[in-house]
């Protein structure tokens, strides 16, 4: 470790002035990787655009495109090094093909967004993750994390047309609890297995060692207060598994998690929680509480009949550990619908 001299060693005015030059180089580098990634987005464009005006010359064969991918494959990456292969060629073409407006593309999004979103066949549905990309500044990582999740097929499945143009259009808007919640929740990043001795806390432990990915499952707005949260009551002690904060709709959200099937007993404990948070715990400026029981498995009907008819705050819901297909989530949607029929 480097001996501090009068010359390094930090005092109150040079902390001062250290830390704010140090931010205006972090926002400078940040600021010139944006445009680098911008200005690449756009030449990928471009070169798309080339590309695919070169092959409609009256030479439309297969083998002609192949050529020139080939022959500027192997020109490009002479003169300019990596990312000119032909794989990236046909990505950069499909690029200029699924994004023919220039005006369309959105700043925000890197080249490796682009080539994530590319791999999404339905068109309502790239338009819901750019959207959400966007507005929510996601990683690529994230993206994908949340492609795989078919987040865009879990939220759509309740929609009507108009609901489902609205969600490509304009992203997920929270505006109302049921905005909020989703069903199923998609855990697989915790690792964990469907097994007959998994453990709540096992669970719960798991959510924790991965807070930041549990909070992207969650939603917008959620911030993280506390876990096993006691509270008393006439000397007995209860403890709530999770508490969040949605800062969107300004209410505090507690959740407890279940191994196994829901039963009565556990929506009425979360009646309890929900109950004393309001009471005692909610600000007079905030939303009432929001209670989420997460469940392997639940039961509409009791559900259904041990809420009251107007409950707007208790909510249940599925969870699975592994990344769901498609056909699965309408197979459920399907079954909810029947039994919301009797």
């Amino acid at each position: 470790m480097p001996k501090q001299t009068a010359l390094t060693k930090p005092n109150k005015r040079s902390t001062g002035v250290y830390g704010r030059i140090r931010k205006i180089i972090e926002d400078a580098r940040g600021n010139i990787a944006r445009v680098i990634n911008t200005e690449m987005v756009l030449a990928y464009w471009q070169i798309g655009r080339e590309i695919v005006e070169e092959k409609q010359k009256g030479k439309s064969r297969a083998e002609y495109g192949t050529k020139v991918l080939k022959n500027l494959s192997i020109r490009l990456t002479a003169e300019f090094g990596r990312g000119f292969d032909e794989s990236n060629l046909r990505n950069i073409r499909s690029f200029y093909l699924f994004y023919p407006k220039c005006d369309a593309l959105r700043h925000k999004l890197s080249w490796t967004h682009y080539r994530i979103l590319m791999r999404i066949d339905k068109p309502e549905a790239r338009a819901f993750y750019e959207v959400e990309c966007t507005k929510n500044i996601w990683s690529a990582r994230e993206l994908e994390r949340q492609k795989g999740s078919l987040l865009f097929e879990r939220l759509a499945l309740s929609k009507d047309k108009k609901g489902l143009m609205k969600l490509a259009q304009k992203g997920q808007e929270i505006k109302t609890y049921e905005d909020m919640i989703k069903d199923p929740y998609v855990l697989e990043f915790t690792g964990l297995s469907v097994q007959p001795k998994l453990f709540e806390n096992k669970l719960e432990q798991s959510l924790i060692d991965n807070l930041s990915k549990f909070l992207l499952e969650l939603g917008k707005g959620f911030t993280f207060v506390a876990r096993q949260k006691r509270i008393s009551l006439d000397g007995d002690h209860f403890f709530i598994d999770l508490v969040f904060y949605n800062t969107i709709l300004k209410c505090y959200v507690l959740i407890d998690l279940k191994i196994g099937k829901l039963i009565h007993q556990d929506l009425g404990q979360m009646q309890m929680y929900i109950n004393y948070y309001d009471r005692e715990v909610k600000g007079a400026n905030e939303n009432p509480t929001v209670g989420l029981i997460l469940c392997e498995d639940k039961k509409d009907a009791v559900v259904r009949y041990t809420l009251s008819k107007n409950n707007k705050q208790v909510f249940a819901s599925r969870y699975k550990l592994y990344l769901p297909t498609e056909a699965e989530l309408v197979r459920e949607l399907k079954r909810e619908r029947g039994l919301h029929a009797h």
